[in-house]
């Protein structure tokens, strides 16, 4: 089993082969296969002995590696509503935001 550390949107994920993963948006479209060439650590787990793991860590990114993926979906998260309040003044503003996000599959690395 192999699990890495990919960088997109400003967020760190540790993914592994198979997994789905929700991600912020993304350029591409649904269906479309990509890769994240921003991997900051690879391990290989599938070692014969427990401590004899292969790690590999970037400094910041691993150069030459990819982590292969598929853009499931695009959807929109639940509405988040902001309210600010001062007491004593009239001071009321509400506003509402639905962050956009893509759920992608990890192919292979």
């Amino acid at each position: 089993m192999k699990i890495a550390v990919i960088e997109t949107g400003g967020k760190q994920y540790l993914v592994s082969e198979g997994q789905k993963i929700q991600v912020e948006k993304l350029p591409q479209k649904a269906g479309a296969k990509f890769d994240f060439d921003k991997v900051l650590l690879l391990v290989d787990l599938s070692a014969d002995k427990a401590g004899d793991n292969k790690i590999e860590a970037g400094k910041p990114y691993l150069e030459g590696k990819k982590v292969s993926a598929e853009l499931l979906e695009e959807k929109r998260l639940p509405k988040v509503t902001i309210f600010k309040y001062h007491s004593k003044t009239r001071y009321r503003r509400k506003k509402g935001h639905r962050q956009q996000v893509n759920i992608v599959k990890i192919l292979k690395f």
